[in-house]
């Protein structure tokens, strides 16, 4: 079967023609990517998705009626059931968009849509490091911070599709910012909130005479990113070092409660978590021991992502192979 995946994102949009075997995995067969300032007017932008869905039909030699199903992965705020993108933070001007109504009354094919999160964890769980689960919980651990649950073998996307907004749980009085939040999981665990957590620490060594290797002096403080302390952490630099130990004990206690209400068997986690692990899991694992419930504890297994670069696309595959299998989606 073809199938059409389609990532809106703030930054580019991207259409995915794909192939889905008998087991229901999927292959890419050809992709076109579109820098979203192109089309700041999303019903411009819908319509030029729609040409690019037809290009990589014809250069492909493909018929849309051959095409069984189309996944739409896009942030959220959305309402899936409705099938209609609200007012996403990264997309101004998208306010009550019927994505869905657009693309069924024009190719008559059955279309949903999953907020980024959703999708990525179907994706994760479909052909990913969460593969023969039941229970599942993804954690996109980027920028932001943001989860999809997998329960009894389903996507769970809640009342009103705000299951796993797992960002804004506040886990200290005081902390970096996150999700509007200070001391929010997100702030803690993301990599704006790491950046956030260095430049006070780095603040703290200025204003008491010292050093940071990695920072050359308070102008230079909003120039700290993650990766900038990921790399000094890599290098054995103490402050650093400390830093991503913070991260990794605040990581330790979100996951607790996770573990502790969800009884999940595996939580599959993204983007830092894949390329900066060996730096966390030390004060993680010895969090974990001391909050989550034992019995909970000892069946869940915490992995990385393995669909680290390819995410974007499978996930909006995803949701049209999800499309296919019955709508395995409960509220």
């Amino acid at each position: 079967m073809n199938i059409i995946g389609i990532d809106i994102g703030g930054t580019k949009c991207a259409v995915i023609l794909g192939w889905v075997d008998k087991e229901g995995k999927p292959t890419i067969i050809g992709k076109k990517v579109i820098q979203t300032s192109e089309h700041p007017d999303p019903y411009l932008m819908i319509s030029r998705l729609q040409n690019e869905i037809e290009r990589l039909l014809d250069f492909y030699q493909t018929e849309i009626k051959t095409v069984s199903s189309i996944g739409i992965s896009c942030g959220g705020p959305l309402d899936s059931n409705l099938g209609v993108i609200l007012s996403p933070p990264n997309l101004p001007g998208w306010n009550e968009v019927p994505i869905v109504k657009l693309f069924t009354e024009k190719y008559g094919i059955p279309t949903a849509i999953q907020n980024d999160a959703n999708a990525s964890a179907l994706a994760e769980w479909q052909f990913g490091a969460g593969r023969g689960t039941q229970n599942m919980a993804f954690l996109t651990f980027g920028t932001g911070l943001g989860a999809g649950l997998i329960l009894n073998g389903k996507l769970y996307a809640g009342t009103n599709d705000n299951a796993g907004e797992v960002g804004h749980i506040r886990l200290s009085d005081f902390g970096p910012v996150g999700y509007g939040k200070a001391g929010s999981f997100e702030g803690f665990c993301s990599g704006s909130g790491i950046a956030q957590l260095a430049r006070t620490k780095a603040m703290e060594k200025f204003q008491m005479g010292g050093k940071v290797a990695w920072c050359d002096g308070i102008s230079e403080l909003q120039s700290i990113t993650a990766q900038v302390v990921a790399d000094a952490a890599n290098s054995g630099d103490p402050l650093a070092l400390e830093i991503f130990e913070i991260c990794g004990t605040y990581l330790g206690k979100g996951l607790s409660i996770l573990i502790d209400i969800l009884n999940p068997e595996r939580i599959v986690i993204g983007s830092i978590f894949v390329r900066a692990g060996h730096l966390l899991i030390p004060s993680l694992e010895k969090t974990l021991q001391v909050e989550a419930l034992p019995l909970a504890r000892k069946v869940c297994r915490i992995v990385p992502a393995e669909l680290d670069e390819q995410i974007g696309d499978l996930a909006s595959l995803s949701v049209a192979v999800n499309q296919l299998e019955t709508k395995k989606v409960i509220t």
